[in-house]
């Protein structure tokens, strides 16, 4: 039943245009819930390397968030190795991409250490910060400061900077 769930769930998203922004909010949701993870990873099957860079890297989160979910110790950790590998496939290609970084943000703050995936948090979150003021769309920008405001990533000052913009 459930497997049904998450096909027709990955169905109803793909045919609908695949939008940064309906896909911004589809990823928000699949951090919280393993069958939202489960159709948005379905409905990013047919992304690849050619596509837009935030396509690219919300399909590597997407991958490396899914991995946690599978039963193996294995299959989780190279689950995560191509979901990584590709996000950064997405920075390398543009790492100019405010978007592919904070994707990248998100994923290194909340990655256990023992994965040793945490080495760009300082570099990601200054050039946020640096670029926060020209983030556009709004949608974007007030998608970021919504994660900016609960990170324990940025410090108190650095929350009531992102306020004031």
């Amino acid at each position: 039943m459930k497997s049904i769930f998450v096909l027709i769930a990955a169905f109803f998203i793909t045919i609908q245009s695949l939008d940064l922004n309906s896909l911004r909010i589809a990823y928000k949701e699949a951090v919280q819930d393993k069958t939202k993870t489960e159709a948005l990873h379905a409905s990013l099957e047919k992304i690849n390397k050619e596509d837009k860079t935030e396509f690219i890297a919300y399909k590597g989160a997407v991958i490396a968030l899914a991995a946690k979910h599978t039963k193996t110790l294995k299959s989780k950790k190279e689950g995560f190795i191509e979901g990584v590998t590709l996000l950064e496939y997405a920075i390398e290609k543009d790492p100019n991409n405010i978007e592919a970084r904070f994707i990248r943000l998100g994923i290194q703050e909340n990655t256990p250490k023992i994965l040793k995936y945490k080495s760009n948090i300082t570099e990601d979150k200054l050039f946020i910060l640096e670029h926060f003021k020209n983030i556009q769309p709004s949608s974007l920008r007030n998608h970021i400061k919504d994660y900016i405001l609960q990170s324990k990533a940025f410090t108190d000052e650095e929350k009531s900077l992102v306020l004031g913009s």
